[in-house]
């Protein structure tokens, strides 16, 4: 029985993981923690689900692991600055562990990993992401972790950047890679890949009507976390382990 403790227990992700674990005869919900709570109710689970904000995530983090807590991540906005302070911080506490996950949909994962693939063979490559109009933060983390793929499957290739590129209205360059944002009414997630090259171009689509598709991903990443160590990042290391 894995005892699991809920960050953000309240908002829509944190909603659906209260069902998941509820619902999951191996999971027993720990602790179900809301902005009014005190971080010392996480104490005593196996694994911590971070789905907070921004603006608080890293300090509850950080209290996690302090505490030798393992914990997934489901916020974003952890900058590689933010990441390299937990590795440090990890290395302190070995006992506990983070597993990053920018996006829990088995679909992003692998239109991240065919993303990158092809970006080998592409000269252009443009990524637009769209979020309901609640998202906090922008790029979302599948985008700025889609731009990491592409950037390291083109290690030592020339990168992506487009002229014009200083241009405001170009979208923000994420190791190389133009991100454009989107946060309107009606849409769930959404996030495609333009790959441009001689005379085609090449789009890798993937769309989430429902806060389902997170489900399996969410799941597998609380039974990763009980044994992991250290710093993982990508759903591609739960799932393909």
């Amino acid at each position: 029985m894995i005892r699991v403790a809920i960050l953000g227990a309240s908002g829509r992700m944190g909603t659906l993981a209260t069902q998941l674990v509820n619902d999951d005869a191996n999971l027993k919900l720990h602790a179900a923690l809301r902005s009014s709570s005190s971080p010392e109710e996480m104490i005593g689970a196996d694994v911590i689900l971070d789905f907070t904000l921004p603006s608080v995530s890293e300090s509850l983090v950080r209290y996690a692991i302090e505490n030798d807590l393992k914990v997934v991540i489901g916020t974003s906005g952890w900058s590689e600055n933010k990441l390299a302070g937990l590795e440090r911080l990890l290395l302190e506490h070995p006992n506990a562990a983070v597993v990053l996950i920018p996006n829990f949909s088995i679909g992003s994962m692998l239109g991240q990993l065919f993303a990158a693939q092809a970006a080998k063979f592409f000269s252009s490559i443009e990524i637009i992401e769209a979020h309901h109009a609640a998202k906090a933060d922008s790029p979302s983390g599948t985008a700025i972790r889609t731009a990491e793929l592409i950037s390291e499957s083109r290690s030592g290739m020339p990168q992506p950047l487009i002229p014009g590129v200083e241009q405001e209205a170009r979208g923000e360059v994420v190791s190389g890679v133009p991100v454009h944002s989107l946060r309107l009414e009606g849409i769930g997630a959404k996030q495609e890949v333009h790959l441009a090259g001689n005379s085609e171009v090449l789009k890798i689509s993937h769309e989430v009507s429902s806060n389902q598709a997170y489900s399996h991903g969410i799941l597998r990443s609380i039974e990763f976390a009980v044994s992991a160590t250290g710093l993982t990042i990508g759903l591609d290391k739960v799932v393909l382990a």
